[in-house]
C-alpha cells in the first residue's frame, strides 16, 4: 500500500506474498514542516492529557513488581466483561503475556472482583466518562508512560484476540524477538469480525468456552483502504459490519486496522483507538489486506449472544462513538437478535487460512538480523 492512495482488497481466492518483497515499513504520504509541527504539538496533548487523566484512576492492585524482567505488558480497558475474562486471560497468558494492566470502567457483573483476584493483573477502577477520555486511550496512555517505557506493549480490547503465522510455535516472545532482530517496533492486524450461523441469541457456550469456536464464521472481503493525511495512518473498512449495518453508507462503517503491539517509548501515543498513533512513523508499520509487511488479525468476538442486551443498554450510555446519535441504528439493529451469517462466509480455521486468503502477511521466521529499532 503505497502513497495516499485507495486499494480494494477482495480476497476470495489465494494471495502468495514473496517475504523476499518485505520492506521494514510502508511509504506515508509527505507532509509539510507545518503539518509535521502541528503533529508534535497534538502528541505534547495528549501526553498532557494522559497525565492530567491519571487522577481518575483508582489503585485496585499493582503487582507490576512481580512482572519479572522485560515482560511482554497487556493494556486493556473494559466494563462488564466477565463473560469473556477467563478465555481472555488463558489465551494470552499461553500467547506469551507477562503482565496485565486493566482499567475497569465501572463494571457490575464481577468483572472488577474476578481480576483483583489475578496473581498477573494489576487492576485501576475508574468510573469517570469512557468517551471523554477518549475512549479510554487518556488512561492507558498514562499506564504505557509509567509502566510501559521501553517495553513491548500489547494494546487490546476483551474481545480481540491476536493470532498470527506461526503463533502456536513462536508465541509474542518469539515474535518480538524476530520484529527486533529486524530492526522493527511494531506489528500490524486486521480487526476480523467473527459470528454464529443463526441468530445471536441461538450460540450456546460457557464462559470458559474459546470465542472461536462459539463464533466460527467471518467474512473474506471485501476491503478496502486508504492511507491518511497528515498522520499517515491507514484506514481499512469492509467486511461484516459494513455487509450488514452500513451497506447504505459504507463510508461510515468501523475502521478494523490497528497497531496493537509496539516497543513502547513514553513520548507515543495512540490517537484513535490502536487504529493510528503518533510519531506518525508508527503508522507505517502496517499495510492491510494484500499488503507486504508481516501483520496479523484481530479475531473480534463482538457478537456473543450477550451483545443483544448489551446494545440496549450502551445505546443509553452513550460512551461509544464520537457522536452516538449516528450510531442509533446500528445498536437497534443488534438489539432485534439478527442473523449475520451469509452464503460468502467462511469457517474460521487458523492464522494460515488467513494468510492464504491474503488477509494477513506472512512471517519470515527465518529473516536474517537487521538493524534495532529506533
Amino acid at each position: 500500500m503505497r502513497g495516499a492512495g485507495t486499494r480494494s482488497a477482495h480476497t476470495s481466492g489465494s494471495v502468495v506474498v514473496n517475504p523476499a518483497t518485505w520492506s521494514k515499513v510502508a511509504e506515508l504520504p509527505p507532509i509539510s514542516l507545518a503539518a509535521a509541527y502541528r503533529l508534535r504539538w497534538k502528541r505534547r496533548q495528549l501526553l498532557w492529557r494522559a497525565f492530567r487523566a491519571r487522577r481518575q484512576l483508582r489503585l485496585i492492585a499493582d503487582r507490576t513488581s512481580s512482572a519479572g524482567p522485560d515482560p511482554i505488558l497487556a493494556f486493556t480497558v473494559l466494563r462488564n466483561e466477565i463473560a469473556r475474562l477467563r478465555f481472555f486471560l488463558s489465551f494470552y497468558r499461553a500467547l506469551g503475556v507477562g503482565h496485565f494492566l486493566m482499567v475497569d470502567n465501572g463494571s457490575d457483573d464481577g468483572t472488577l472482583a474476578y481480576l483483583a483476584d489475578q496473581p498477573d493483573v494489576s487492576l485501576w477502577s475508574c468510573t469517570a466518562s469512557y468517551r471523554a477520555a477518549r475512549f479510554g486511550l487518556d488512561w492507558l496512555t498514562w499506564l504505557q508512560i509509567r509502566y510501559g517505557h521501553n517495553r513491548w506493549c500489547l494494546t487490546v480490547d476483551a474481545d480481540e484476540l491476536l493470532v498470527f503465522g506461526g503463533d502456536q510455535s513462536h508465541g509474542l516472545r518469539g515474535l518480538t524477538d524476530h520484529l527486533q532482530r529486524r530492526g522493527v517496533s511494531g506489528f500490524g492486524a486486521l480487526m476480523l469480525d467473527l459470528f454464529p450461523k443463526g441468530r445471536l441469541s441461538d450460540t450456546n457456550g460457557d464462559a470458559d468456552m474459546d470465542p472461536r469456536k462459539l463464533l466460527p464464521w467471518f467474512d473474506p472481503g471485501p476491503f478496502r483502504a486508504v492511507r491518511q493525511r497528515p498522520r499517515g495512518n491507514l484506514w481499512v473498512q469492509g467486511g461484516l459490519r459494513e455487509r450488514v449495518f452500513f451497506a447504505d453508507q459504507p463510508h461510515r462503517s468501523p475502521t478494523l486496522n490497528k497497531l496493537p503491539l509496539v516497543r513502547w517509548n513514553r513520548r507515543f501515543a495512540y490517537t484513535n483507538s490502536t487504529h493510528a498513533a503518533l510519531p506518525r512513523r508508527l503508522n507505517a508499520l502496517y499495510d492491510g489486506p494484500g499488503g507486504s509487511l508481516p501483520s496479523g488479525a484481530l479475531l473480534h468476538s463482538k457478537f456473543l449472544p450477550q451483545v443483544v442486551a448489551a446494545s440496549r443498554v450502551e445505546k443509553q450510555r452513550r460512551q461509544h462513538f464520537h457522536d452516538p446519535d449516528q450510531f442509533a441504528d446500528y445498536y437497534d439493529h443488534i438489539s432485534v437478535d439478527p442473523d449475520l451469517w451469509h452464503a460468502g462466509a467462511v469457517q474460521y480455521t487458523g492464522p494460515e487460512q488467513l494468510e492464504q486468503l491474503g488477509l494477513i502477511c506472512p512471517i519470515d521466521w527465518d529473516q536474517p538480523q537487521g538493524t534495532q529499532p529506533a
